[in-house]
């Protein structure tokens, strides 16, 4: 009997990523494999994000790409699974009828069942917050060879309730894995040829599932054999403690590379945002992380435009980017979210947001340009991951998550080697071999 084809679309984070792979992986146990092509599938899962601007009507949106699909081919499965489901719920089969399951982020691991369901000719919704660990409820993984990095999730929902945020509402609280059962995927991975993880979590420094909590965590896995890299993303502020801090500059496989949002540069907006720290206790952090790591490179999260911010609170967002250098950072205009706080509030004007957010690229740019044009002439360690767009050339990432591309013969994905920069481009390093 042929397999039965699975197309999932993913929007949003790389936890979004990470819970794809999962599905996929029950649903294998189903008998499904994977496909590229929507029109080849027997079922299609769109693993949603609530996270950007008007995220529900895109999703809406993309569903009706697929009414001529389901039209012809009325034994085709409609599902939706993520952060939206769980906002939405029922409401997405009223409005796209031809949806057959729902499924929140927290259920993901009742999908075979849901499956079933659905086949013999029911509807299926589950947005419940299950008491069972669904990481407990899901198949194994498959013993199929997997690339040099790979994303594991250690930690989920939060507790913060920032003003702007559907997290909390979409995710739930916040509840962190096992230590053990961490450990043990991290050396199913390292044993599929995976050399680098990247810890995964709406807040993964309020990790606790270890007695020494996030950092008692990464030393323990830099205890695995074969891992080499440990990454982890995304943190808050408030739970970077010293222990975490300390292996920073303590454990060798830990990359020196933090993404550590804050947001905004004003007091005023961090209350209104309800962020719980002050731009000035900021900075002193990254004075703490810097003097632990003194090469660490910081990747960041701005929201310009965030209700009553004046032109004075969006120069101090201005005056924290120059005083930190960033990296890299992530930064959007605020639009609202209905069921926060902030969404009640009087709107900035978009032709406000509009110029706030060019001038604040335009800083983060030029700071971005600036770090990675001082790579030229140095040595990294990259991580190769993957063939290049040229003959000859491989893709890796350095220490720094710089991406750098080197044309060299006998690289293979998987290779961890010593590379001398020579060249900067816009959003890549080129380098040499420089054996040790």
């Amino acid at each position: 009997m042929a397999p039965k084809k699975l197309y999932i679309k993913t929007y949003g984070c790389q936890m979004n990523v990470y819970d794809s792979e999962r599905m996929a992986e029950a649903m294998g146990g189903e008998g499904y494999e994977t496909t590229e092509r929507p029109e080849d599938a027997d079922m299609i899962l769109l693993n949603t994000c609530h996270i950007r601007e008007k995220a529900a009507e895109k999703v809406y949106s993309e569903l009706g790409r697929y009414k001529g699909l389901k039209a012809a081919r009325p034994d085709l499965k409609i599902g939706v699974a993520g952060c939206v489901a769980q906002a939405e719920g029922e409401e997405i089969m009223r409005r796209q009828p031809m949806v057959d399951l729902v499924v929140g982020p927290q259920s993901y691991h009742r999908l075979p069942e849901m499956e079933a369901k659905v086949r013999s000719g029911g509807k299926a919704l589950d947005t419940d917050f299950p008491e069972e660990d669904k990481f407990d409820h899901l198949k194994g993984r498959p013993k199929a060879k997997r690339g040099p990095t790979a994303f594991l999730t250690v930690q989920e929902g939060c507790d913060k309730f920032c003003a702007f945020c559907v997290v909390p509402y979409t995710r739930g609280a916040e509840v962190s894995r096992p230590a053990e059962r961490v450990l043990t995927e991290a050396r199913d991975l390292v044993e599929r040829g995976v050399r680098e993880i990247t810890l995964l979590g709406q807040n993964v420094n309020a990790y606790h599932g270890h007695d020494g909590g996030l950092a008692g965590l990464i030393h323990a896995l830099a205890e695995v054999d074969g891992l080499e890299r440990i990454r982890f993303t995304t943190s808050h502020p408030n739970d970077m403690d010293e222990a975490l801090i300390e292996a920073h500059g303590t454990c060798d496989k830990l990359m020196p590379y933090l993404h550590l949002p804050v947001q905004a540069g004003s007091d005023k907006i961090l209350k209104r945002m309800n962020r719980q720290h002050t731009a000035e206790q900021y900075l002193r952090l990254i004075e703490r992380l810097r003097a632990a790591r003194p090469d660490l490179h910081l990747s960041g999260d701005f929201i310009v435009g965030f209700p009553e911010e004046t032109e004075a609170d969006f120069q101090a967002t201005l005056d924290l980017i120059a005083a930190v250098e960033y990296g890299s950072a992530f930064s959007f205009k605020y639009s609202e979210r209905p069921g926060t706080p902030a969404a009640e509030r009087p709107q900035v004007p978009e032709d406000e947001k509009d110029d706030r957010l060019q001038r604040l690229q335009a800083l983060l740019t030029k700071q971005q340009r600036s770090l990675q044009d001082a790579m030229v002439g140095r040595d990294v360690h990259v991580l190769f991951e993957k063939p290049g767009r040229l003959p000859g050339q491989m893709v890796g990432k350095s220490e720094y998550l710089h991406a750098v591309h080197v044309e060299t013969s006998g690289i293979v994905p998987g290779d961890l080697a010593r590379i001398r920069i020579e060249s900067s481009g816009p959003n890549s390093l080129k380098g040499v071999m420089n054996p040790l």
